[in-house]
């Protein structure tokens, strides 16, 4: 005979298999995903493929089992497949897979759709993945309009080469003494140049295509600016010198949450500004510069660094007492650029602006605000030769010029 069982226990089964994760890998593709889904214990509950030109499957697929999770890796629209799940199942529950770290996907021997899409969903069982984070819908706007921008600048500028290189190229050809070729000037000089044949037709056709494209960047422009006027953290940066509204929103985007980065040091890491490193058995090797990084980011950094070293005495003296330390030029900018970034990390956590100190006294003090300079006497007795600083003493006197104290290290 046999035992009934109670109605608590029941219930209780009932609430355990509801809570059950199902856990599905996407093997996303351009036109096509494959997908592999298993239950909490690692068994095989179904497997297929998805046609894009009809997304009402993975609909499909998320209400198929109980309590889903998906993971795919990021590739190339991504966001297209994010989308489509986001207006079924909770955003918390979709994570987007890190191609780099997932080594076993990479280095397998087999490696099929069917392989890659079975590998991601046991991963995510186990919670080996390395998640990429997902910026908002706001963000991932800005940084298309600001990476389209960043394209017409990039044919901007080869058709400036080509330009030249196609004036180059005349005899007794005498250009305007301008500081700028492709100025109201410069433009005006070339509108009206007349050059033999094939030369006239390949200048009047490039410099129509340089006037559209400037045009499109002005579009992207101020498409950014309407876009950037609600950001508080776009003020921030802007405050820093060498920052411009362009690379303050490349950055400013980029970062999206400074919460994610606990340190300083963690968004110097993100933004590629370290160099690798291996240490092992006592002995440690700095290397080239990390190649799995936010790029953009890096080329944000580097080049408002290289505006800031001659407009900020600040950042100015960084640079210069680098160089005087044996680096080179490219080398010493990274520096300068690394400081830079720590700013940024100290200015969006505190939220404020940046600020210039007026540099402190030998005991410490500043001077107060509106305060004339005294000037310094001189013992009858004392040497007339400059003195010299040791290490400890630069570094405390670097320490004193921070514009932005306290900054995290």
């Amino acid at each position: 005979m046999k035992k009934a069982s109670s109605p608590q226990a029941g219930s209780a089964t009932d609430n355990l298999v509801a809570e059950a994760a199902t856990f599905i890998g996407i093997d996303f593709h351009k036109r096509y995903s494959v997908f592999h889904a298993v239950d909490a214990a690692g068994r095989d509950l179904g497997k297929g493929r998805i046609d894009h030109h009809s997304p009402q499957g993975f609909t499909q697929l998320v209400q198929r089992w109980p309590n889903p999770r998906v993971v795919f890796e990021a590739s190339m629209n991504w966001h297209w497949l994010y989308e489509v799940l986001e207006r079924v199942m909770p955003a918390g529950h979709i994570t987007l897979a890190n191609p780099f770290k997932t080594r076993i996907i990479a280095e397998a021997q087999v490696k099929t759709d069917k392989v890659d899409a079975k590998i991601l969903a046991m991963l995510l069982r186990a919670g080996l993945v390395s998640p990429v984070h997902i910026p908002a819908r706001e963000t991932r706007d800005r940084k298309e309009v600001l990476r389209q921008r960043c394209f017409f600048v990039r044919q901007r500028t080869m058709l400036r080469n080509r330009i030249h290189r196609l004036l180059g190229a005349q005899h007794d050809l005498k250009l305007p003494q301008c500081s700028d070729l492709f100025g109201r000037k410069g433009m005006s000089f070339l509108e009206k140049l007349d050059l033999p044949a094939p030369a006239g037709l390949l200048l009047k056709q490039q410099l129509e295509m340089l006037k559209n494209i400037q045009a499109r960047i002005k579009e992207d422009e101020a498409a950014l600016a309407q876009m950037m006027s609600t950001t508080a953290a776009q003020s921030h940066l802007l405050s820093i010198p060498g920052m411009g509204p362009i690379l303050a929103a490349v950055a400013v985007s980029e970062i999206d949450e400074i919460g994610r980065f606990s340190s300083a040091q963690k968004l110097c890491g993100y933004a590629g500004l370290c160099p690798s490193t291996s240490s092992s058995g006592g002995k440690t090797y700095n290397g080239k510069l990390m190649r799995h990084c936010n790029k953009w980011l890096r080329w944000a950094f580097v080049e408002a660094a290289w505006v800031a070293v001659g407009c900020c005495p600040y950042f100015g003296d960084l640079y210069r007492a680098k160089k005087a330390n044996g680096k080179k030029s490219n080398t010493a900018i990274l520096c300068v650029a690394r400081r830079m970034c720590r700013i940024t990390w100290q200015l969006l956590t505190d939220e404020r602006d940046y600020e210039t100190f007026p540099p402190e006294h030998e005991d410490g003090r500043r001077p107060r605000r509106g305060a004339k300079a005294q000037p310094k006497t001189r013992h009858p007795t004392a040497s007339a030769k400059p003195r010299t600083r040791d290490a400890k003493g630069r570094a405390k006197a670097a320490k004193r010029l921070s514009p932005a104290a306290p900054i995290a290290h």
